[in-house]
């Protein structure tokens, strides 16, 4: 009887630490590392290095915790852009705004929703070297130096910090998502490893198929699955993933991901509907 208290008690105590005490700790540490961080260090590429992400007012609040881990990291990038949509330029607010003292660009663009990450900077500089990174989640000092790293090594592979491994049923085409290898463990590089964005993802010039800044049809086949439709791309330009390092688990801050979207794809089926609509559009191409 005791012991299964102590389970019980250890239990909670896990699940408080990691939805409430962990990240108000490392939102604190953020703000450190930014108030006493170094010019990190030149990233040495052939191409320019840009870090792009994008969020909306419901994340404000945190936003700026996730932008001073992106300003503190050991290597520098060369741009930092944050892409707001024009209706939303108003719920700036003063420390978010601050900011750019510090090296961060704001810029505004319409409403692509998650997709406002990653297709305006490819728009805008398809030669550069693309680093895209979520708004909730804490990133540690070396999360872009090692991307980095690994992209020195291969420079035609998307590197990524977390993935999933698409499983295959027995048409040869893939299995239900839920039925995936999620979050894997393995490091290999396959035109199976599938980047998902809160763990940042990292492409090179050149890694996309030319669709992929149709707007039409990533609005009609992945309107949710923004991380859907850039796997097609890789995939249909004859591209390969590789995730590096260990695996992680990824601090978000208090509230994030909470019913909404993620309920959507990954509970209700919307991941499984936009993979099948991306298999009726180009089919699932072996590479």
């Amino acid at each position: 009887m005791g012991g299964g208290l102590l389970r019980r008690a250890r239990t909670r105590f896990h699940v408080e630490w990691q939805k409430s005490v962990k990240p108000v700790l490392f939102a604190g540490w953020a703000n450190l590392r930014l108030a006493r961080r170094r010019s990190g260090t030149p990233h040495g590429l052939s191409a320019p290095l840009v870090v792009s992400l994008t969020s909306y007012p419901k994340r404000f609040s945190y936003l700026g915790s996730t932008l001073k881990c992106l300003l503190s990291q050991t290597v520098a990038a060369d741009r930092i852009i944050l892409w707001i949509a024009h209706d939303d330029r108003a719920a700036l607010d003063e420390q978010l705004l601050g900011l750019v003292d510090a090296g961060l660009e704001i810029r505004f663009c319409e409403d692509l929703l998650s997709y406002k990450k990653i297709i305006p900077t490819l728009r805008e500089m398809p030669g550069a070297v693309i680093v895209t990174a979520d708004d909730d989640v804490y990133y540690w000092p070396t999360w872009l130096e090692e991307l980095v790293r690994a992209h020195t090594e291969d420079r035609r592979t998307v590197m990524c910090h977390r993935a999933n491994s698409v499983r295959l049923g027995e048409s040869g085409q893939p299995a239900p998502y839920l039925d995936w290898s999620l979050d894997t463990r393995s490091n290999g590089t396959s035109s199976l490893v599938f980047p998902t964005g809160v763990g940042g993802v990292l492409y090179p010039p050149g890694v996309f198929y030319s669709d992929v800044l149709r707007e039409d049809l990533f609005r009609e086949l992945c309107p949710s699955g923004d991380d859907i439709w850039l796997y097609w791309m890789v995939r249909l330009n004859r591209g390969r993933s590789r995730k590096i390092g260990k695996r992680r688990v990824f601090t978000e801050w208090p509230g994030f991901r909470v019913g909404g979207l993620a309920q959507y794809n990954y509970l209700q089926g919307g991941n499984d509907r936009q993979i099948q609509a991306m298999v009726g559009a180009y089919g699932f191409p072996h590479v």
